[in-house]
C-alpha cells in the first residue's frame, strides 16, 4: 500500500512562466501537480503546497513550461532506418563532391556487392546528381540516394541492374524513370518507382532487393531518433506511413521499455485490408501506441516538384503527377469511411486537394457519418473554395510547418510568389475555422518544432531570409497551439493532450526562454532544457 501511495504522491513542477493553453482562460498557473502520469491540479505554488503538503518540488527557475510538442505527421519508422545509413543532407555534405565522398567512404567499408544507401539529399542546396556520378564513387556497389522530399531518388547503374530496370523498362503506375536529354536513364526513380523499392508500407512491386535491417538494428535507429526528437521538445508524434513490420518494431520497443515517445500511426492503405479483417480501426490502442487512421496518396511532393497542380509550375510547363488513379482513390476513401475509420490522404497540389475533397464529399453523401473527421496530409496549396469545402466537411489540414524556413526563396521560383501566398496556409486555415495541425514530415523537413514555429511566424527562409507567402504569418500563440492542440485534434486526443491542466497527460517541454516574448527570428534557437512524457523526464534535467 505504501508503494502505491508513493507512486500517486504528486510532484510539483514550477517555472517562471507556464503557458498552459487552459480551456477556461484566466490567469496562468505558477505550477503543476503531477501524479500517475497525469496533471492532477494547477495553481499557485502556495495553493498546491497547501493541497499536497510534503510533495516533492521541481523548480525550473527562469524557464518556461509549455505543453509537449506533438508532430502530427512525421516518419519515425523511416527515420529509424535512415539513421542506420548515410546522412546526405545539405548540412552534412558540401556539394555533390562532398556527397560522393561520403558514398565512396561507405563503399570502402562495405562488403563487396552491399547496397550503399543515403537519404535527405537536397538537389537545390547540394546540386544535381546522376547515376553516372554514383557509378564513379562506388562502381562495385548498388547505390540509392533518396531526395529530401522522399518522393524520388537516384540509383546508380548497379542498382538499376539489381532492380531489373533497363532502357526498355516501363515505369510502374503512378511512377516514372528519369531520362537525360538523349533519352537515357539517368538513375532517377520517381514516386512509385522509388516507393516500391524503399518503403515497405507502400511497396507494390514484389520483394525489394534491398536487405531489410534486422530488428536489433532498427531498434538502435529508433532509439537514436527518439533521443533527437525528445531533445527538440517532442513528446508525441504521428508516424504517417506504417506497415505491419513497423508496428511490430514499436511494440517490441515498448515491451522492452524503450518506447519513450507517444506514437500515433497512420497505416498504409496497402495494408488496410488485413487490419480491417481483424476489426482494427481508428483509436485502437492506448495513449502510448495507437492507430490514428489510414494513409493514402494522391500526388507527389512540394520539395520534389512532383505535386499535382491546376496551373503549371512557375519554372516549367509541368503540372506534376497523380500517383493514385481517381477511381482507386474514391474506393479507398469509401472503404475506410464505411468502416468508421479516419483516413489521411497525402495531397500537396491544389488539383490533388480538390480530388481528395471530391472523394470525402462522395463518401459522406453515400454514408453520412457526422463527427468522422478525415485529414488532408500536407494540403499545401489551397484557395477560398478549398477552404470552404474543408470547413463544411470538418476536414483537418496537416500542412508543413517548417517548409517556408527550410526552402526559402526556392518556393517562389518553383511555384511563383502569388501561389506561395496560398501555400502552407496557416493564417487562412485558422481564419476559415479549419483545424490545422503541426507537421515537419521529417525526414522531408527539419524535425525541430521550434523551427516550425519560427517558420509559421516569420515565413522567411533560414538561409536566404526571403519571405515566402508573408500573408500566411500567424502569431507565436497560434503557432504553439498548432503544434499542440491542433495536432491532438488531428489524432483524436484533444481531451487529454495539448493543455497543461487537470486531467491531461503530464507531457510538457521546458524552454530556456518564453516563446511568447522571444524575438521571432530567434525562436528556433530557444534552448530545450527538458522534456517530460507522463511526468517522466526523457531529456535533460
Amino acid at each position: 500500500m505504501t508503494a502505491v501511495l508513493d507512486e500517486l504522491r504528486p510532484v510539483l513542477y514550477r517555472a517562471a512562466r507556464v503557458v498552459s493553453q487552459q480551456a477556461h482562460g484566466g490567469p496562468e498557473p505558477e505550477a503543476l501537480a503531477v501524479a500517475g502520469g497525469r496533471i492532477t491540479a494547477t495553481g499557485t505554488v502556495s495553493q498546491l503546497r497547501e493541497r499536497f503538503p510534503g510533495a516533492e518540488e521541481v523548480d525550473f527557475g527562469d524557464a518556461a513550461l509549455v505543453p509537449g510538442f506533438n508532430d502530427a505527421h512525421i516518419h519515425l519508422a523511416i527515420a529509424a532506418e535512415d539513421l542506420l545509413h548515410l546522412d546526405l543532407s545539405a548540412a552534412a555534405v558540401c556539394g555533390v563532391e562532398g556527397l560522393l565522398g561520403q558514398v565512396r567512404a561507405e563503399a570502402a567499408r562495405a562488403a563487396p556487392g552491399d547496397w550503399i544507401r543515403g537519404s535527405r539529399y537536397d538537389d537545390t542546396k547540394t546540386g544535381p546528381l546522376t547515376r553516372w556520378d554514383l557509378d564513379r564513387a562506388a562502381p562495385g556497389h548498388p547505390v540509392l540516394v533518396v531526395q529530401v522530399a522522399g518522393h524520388w531518388g537516384v540509383a546508380n547503374s548497379a542498382a538499376l541492374r539489381a532492380l531489373h530496370i533497363d532502357e526498355d523498362s516501363v515505369p510502374p503506375d503512378g511512377g516514372d524513370f528519369g531520362r537525360d536529354a538523349d533519352g537515357r536513364l539517368n538513375g532517377r526513380l520517381v514516386e512509385r518507382a522509388l516507393m516500391n523499392v524503399v518503403y515497405p508500407a507502400t511497396a507494390r512491386g514484389g520483394a525489394s532487393p534491398l536487405r531489410p535491417s534486422s530488428p536489433q538494428e532498427k531498434l538502435r535507429g529508433l532509439a537514436r531518433a527518439q533521443r533527437q526528437w525528445h531533445a527538440a521538445g517532442l513528446t508525441s508524434v504521428c508516424d504517417a506511413l506504417i506497415a505491419p513490420e513497423d508496428i511490430a518494431l514499436l511494440r517490441q520497443a515498448r515491451a522492452r521499455g524503450e518506447l519513450t515517445l507517444r506514437v500515433g500511426m497512420l497505416l498504409s492503405i496497402d495494408h488496410y485490408a488485413a487490419a480491417q479483417a481483424l476489426g482494427v480501426g481508428s483509436g485502437f490502442g492506448d495513449d502510448v501506441l495507437r492507430l490514428v487512421g489510414v494513409k493514402a496518396f494522391t500526388d507527389g511532393a512540394i520539395g520534389g516538384r512532383t505535386c499535382l497542380l491546376a496551373v503549371p509550375y512557375a519554372d516549367s510547363d509541368d503540372h506534376g503527377l497523380q500517383t493514385t488513379p481517381t477511381g482507386e482513390l474514391f474506393s479507398q476513401v469509401r472503404t475506410v469511411h464505411r468502416d468508421g475509420s479516419r483516413i489521411g490522404v497525402h495531397a500537396n497540389g491544389d488539383a490533388a486537394v480538390r480530388l481528395v475533397l471530391d472523394a470525402f464529399e462522395a463518401a459522406q453523401r453515400e454514408m453520412p457519418r457526422p463527427g468522422l473527421r478525415h485529414r488532408i496530409e500536407h494540403c499545401s496549396i489551397v484557395d477560398a473554395e478549398i477552404l470552404t469545402r474543408m470547413r463544411e466537411l470538418a476536414a483537418v489540414a496537416v500542412p508543413f510547418a517548417g517548409y517556408a524556413a527550410y526552402h526559402g526563396g526556392a518556393l517562389n521560383r518553383w511555384y511563383g510568389p502569388d501561389r506561395a501566398e496560398r501555400m502552407f496556409a496557416h493564417r487562412s486555415f485558422l481564419d476559415a475555422g479549419v483545424t490545422v495541425a503541426g507537421s515537419s514530415d521529417y525526414p522531408c523537413g527539419p524535425y525541430q518544432p521550434l523551427l516550425g514555429i519560427q517558420s509559421m511566424v516569420t515565413r522567411e527562409g533560414i538561409d536566404d531570409g526571403v519571405a515566402v507567402g508573408a500573408t500566411q504569418r500567424i502569431s507565436v500563440e497560434e503557432a504553439l497551439a498548432v503544434f499542440t492542440l491542433g495536432s491532438a485534434e488531428a489524432e483524436g486526443t484533444a481531451g487529454r493532450k495539448g493543455r497543461l491542466e487537470a486531467g491531461y497527460l503530464a507531457d510538457f517541454t521546458v524552454l530556456g526562454e518564453d516563446l511568447l516574448t522571444a524575438e521571432p527570428h530567434g525562436i528556433a534557437s530557444v534552448p530545450v532544457g527538458a522534456t517530460y512524457v507522463g511526468g517522466e523526464c526523457v531529456h535533460g534535467a
